[in-house]
C-alpha cells in the first residue's frame, strides 16, 4: 500500500504538517479502511466495472482487481468479529480465471454471504452473483448469460475449441452448483440467438433472473441486509442450541 500521508499548510503558524487522510485506501482498494480490521458484524465488498485478471485492463475503464479482493476475503474469513458479508455487484464481466477464483473463494467462506446485483452482473459476473448463500437482484438490474468468448488472435484448430468448451463447462458447473437453475436452462440461455444484436446469449432483467432460478429474490439493499442479519441470527441460535444440547448430554 502506498504511503497515504500528505502535507497540509497550517494557517496559524505557516508550517507544514503531516496528516493521514485515508484517501489512498479509497483509490487503491475501493474502501476507506483497506483490508478490514474492524469489529463490525457485517462486512461489505463491491465488485464493479471489469474483472481484471493477469493482464491490466484499459486504464479508462473502472475495474475490480482480484489481487485486491482476495486478501479482503481472506481477512473477512480470519476475523472472528465478522459474522456475514454482503457482496454488491455492478460488473460487465471480464477475466474468466480471475472471476472464477473470486467466486470460488466467496463460496468457500464459512461466514454467511448475501449478494446484491445493482445495474448489472454480466458474463463472469453471473457466477459471482450466485456464489453466496442467498442472492438479490434490483428490479431494473440485468444479467447477460453468453458462451465463453475472447478477443485478439485465436488459433483456429480443434484444440482451441475444446479448451473453450472445458472453460465453459467450468462456468456452467459452478452456476448450477450455486443456484437453482438447471444446466439445460443455462445452456439454452447461453445459445439464444434473438437477445443480443452481435452475439448469442440472453439478457435477464430483474424478475426474469429469479424465475429461471439464477437469483433467489428481487430486492434492494435493505432486503439484502435484512436477509443477512436473519441468517446470522439463525446460525447463532443454532450454535446456542447445539451447545445446550451437548452440555445436557455430558
Amino acid at each position: 500500500m502506498k504511503n497515504n500521508m500528505k502535507l497540509k499548510q497550517n494557517n496559524d503558524v505557516g508550517n507544514e504538517v503531516e496528516e493521514d487522510d485515508g484517501y489512498e485506501d479509497v483509490r487503491e482498494m475501493g474502501r476507506a479502511t483497506g483490508v478490514p480490521k474492524t469489529c463490525k458484524e457485517i462486512e461489505c465488498i463491491t465488485i464493479i466495472g471489469e474483472i481484471e485478471g493477469h493482464y491490466m485492463s484499459n486504464p479508462q475503464k473502472k475495474s475490480t482487481k482480484y489481487e485486491h479482493i482476495i486478501p479482503i476475503l481472506y481477512a473477512v474469513e480470519e476475523n472472528p468479529d465478522i459474522k456475514g458479508l454482503i457482496v454488491i455487484l455492478n460488473t460487465m464481466g471480464g477475466d474468466i480465471e480471475a472471476g472464477l477464483a473470486i467466486a470460488e473463494l466467496i463460496n468457500s467462506l464459512s461466514k454467511k454471504v448475501v449478494s446484491l446485483v445493482l445495474g448489472g452482473s454480466h458474463s463472469i459476473g453471473v457466477p459471482l452473483a450466485t456464489a453466496g448463500d442467498y442472492s438479490f437482484i434490483a428490479p431494473t438490474a440485468t444479467m447477460v448469460v453468453h458462451p465463453v468468448r475472447t478477443t485478439g488472435l485465436v488459433i483456429g484448430i480443434n484444440e482451441t475449441f475444446e479448451y473453450f468448451k472445458k472453460m465453459q463447462e467450468r462456468i456452467v458447473s459452478f452456476i448450477t452448483r450455486t443456484s437453482k437453475i438447471t444446466k439445460e436452462d443455462v445452456e439454452k440461455l447461453m445459445h439464444a440467438k434473438k437477445e443480443l444484436v452481435s452475439d448469442v446469449g440472453s439478457v435477464l432483467i430483474g424478475k426474469e433472473a429469479v424465475e429461471y432460478g439464477l437469483i433467489d429474490d428481487v430486492g434492494g439493499l435493505k432486503d439484502a441486509l435484512a436477509k443477512l442479519k436473519e441468517m446470522i441470527a439463525d446460525e447463532e441460535a443454532s450454535k446456542i442450541e447445539k451447545e445446550s444440547s451437548h452440555s445436557k448430554d455430558t
